[in-house]
């Protein structure tokens, strides 16, 4: 599916559960159709009732539908814990739509979704889940529960990310910091799935060590590196005079693009690049996750990921 077409289809019903319903069953579809055709999907609601059991979570109704005794699950019966982490710094804005006509079509709004989506997926699948939302500070955190009520709550508090416009602006990052408090405040073993530019010009060394924390925590970590990748990382400009204006310091800048291309992108491969070694070391899951390619990227990367955790 193409992602624009994904949103402008279902935004007008104004309901990001529905969306990210739609996604995950449009992606469990074309799952069957490609070449991961026997990936195993589960959306198990229940188990079997094993002899001895206390008999108070037994699902009556279904015993008189079906003759057989099943037992309802319940969050502490959950297979993963997963935290949903954001960063929902000013940079996340880009392509920044200074109208509002494109507003969903940028870093923060392709998290946005995917975050919903996997929520969707995960509930699903018995799988607690939690949010964390950062800038230069934690602006929301919450534990990882499988109620209802408190999907409800992740939901809203996405939904309401996709209102960000010009008031969102010059919002810093603290990456480093956000992510050594997720550590600590993440008590139990979890998979923690990081959406963000990683755009830091604090990070350095220290990005690294905060990393090296989630998982010296024992927590297992995919970091989904959210770009326009033709924008950002090929600077794929029509050659003429630009201003650049960073969204999180207001600072602008004068050029054209075709004066410090190769430049430019030697820079960024190299970052990159580095960032890319420094994951395979501690063993974490670095997708690049471009706004412009399919939301399906994300679902899979999630459930291979979950495969090999059991």
């Amino acid at each position: 599916m193409n992602n624009l077409f994904d949103i402008q289809q279902f935004q007008q019903f104004d309901n990001l559960e529905l969306i990210a319903r739609e996604v995950v069953e449009g992606f469990i579809t074309g799952l069957h159709r490609s070449p991961f055709h026997g990936f195993s999907v589960e959306f198990a609601e229940h188990r079997q009732y094993n002899q001895g059991e206390a008999t108070k979570h037994i699902d009556w109704k279904l015993f008189a539908r079906s003759d057989r005794l099943y037992v309802k699950q319940y969050e502490e019966e959950t297979n993963l814990r997963c935290q949903l982490v954001l960063d929902v710094s000013s940079s996340m804005l880009f392509p920044f739509d200074n109208k509002g006509e494109n507003r969903l079509m940028n870093k923060l709004a392709f998290s946005v979704y995917s975050a919903a989506a996997l929520i969707y997926l995960m509930r699903k699948q018995r799988d607690a889940v939690g949010l964390t939302l950062f800038s230069d500070h934690i602006e929301f955190h919450s534990g990882n529960r499988i109620s209802s009520v408190h999907a409800e709550l992740l939901y809203g508090k996405l939904a309401a990310l996709l209102a960000a416009g010009k008031k969102d602006l010059n919002k810093t990052t603290n990456t480093v910091e956000a992510l050594h408090q997720i550590a600590e405040q993440v008590h139990k073993r979890s998979l923690v799935v990081l959406f963000s530019d990683m755009l830091d010009d604090s990070a350095g060394d220290e990005l690294f060590s905060a990393l090296q924390h989630l998982r010296y925590n024992k927590h297992e970590v995919i970091l989904f590196h959210v770009t326009d990748h033709k924008q950002e990382r090929e600077l794929d400009f029509i050659n003429r005079p630009y201003r650049f204006v960073d969204l999180e310091t207001g600072h602008h800048l004068k050029l054209t693009p075709g004066e410090l291309k190769d430049r430019y992108r030697k820079a960024v491969r190299t970052y990159f690049d580095e960032l890319k070694i420094k994951c395979g070391q501690y063993q974490i899951d670095l997708v690049e996750a471009d706004i412009h390619q399919n939301f399906s990227d994300v679902l899979l990367n999630f459930l291979l990921k979950r495969k090999r955790l059991f």
